[in-house]
């Protein structure tokens, strides 16, 4: 299985890169970032998301069979940056996988993950609406990559914090 991960270098993206090796493509902006992603075992390929056109991204997901979107602003960034990375590259990425026939998209909104970083438990809560809190961001990865494997979760949309089910067992059921 190939996965491009949008955002490859961010804090979830490398867990979830971890996991699925030589199947992962990490998309980064920062050429001093490829050796961290290529340390998972995935493959790091040059995209600011932020200049690139629709086709240019389409032809680096042209084989994939899901693309994650994971990328994001960062906390430091100001209203017109989270606009054309949170908002833009997002629906570039989405308009980009339908133009390359990937099949699978699934969008991470991480605001409540890992904050503060924590070991991941495997134990969450994943539904159509949840009450706040946060997740580690190693559940974010291990739910995410079960996701990839769940036909059953196509055009929904799901919030995850921190729970009592283990992740196999949630994510068999949604």
């Amino acid at each position: 299985m190939r996965i491009v991960i949008a955002g490859g270098h961010g804090k979830i993206a490398l867990r979830l890169a971890e996991r699925l090796g030589s199947g992962a493509v990490g998309l980064v902006r920062n050429p001093a970032h490829v050796a961290d992603v290529e340390a998972t075992g995935a493959e790091a390929v040059l995209c600011d998301l932020e200049r690139a056109s629709a086709e240019e991204v389409a032809e680096i997901l042209r084989g994939g069979d899901a693309v994650v979107f994971a990328a994001g602003a960062g906390p430091g960034s100001g209203a017109a940056r989270k606009d054309t990375v949170d908002r833009g590259a997002s629906v570039l990425m989405a308009e980009a996988a339908e133009r390359s026939g990937v099949r699978r998209f699934i969008q991470i909104s991480s605001m409540g993950a890992g904050r503060p970083p924590a070991p991941g438990t495997g134990l969450v809560r994943l539904a159509p609406e949840v009450p706040p809190g946060s997740v580690p961001r190693d559940d974010v990865a291990a739910v995410v990559l079960a996701l990839l494997d769940n036909p059953g979760t196509a055009h929904r949309t799901l919030e995850l914090v921190s729970g009592d089910t283990p992740i196999i067992d949630l994510v068999a059921t949604e």
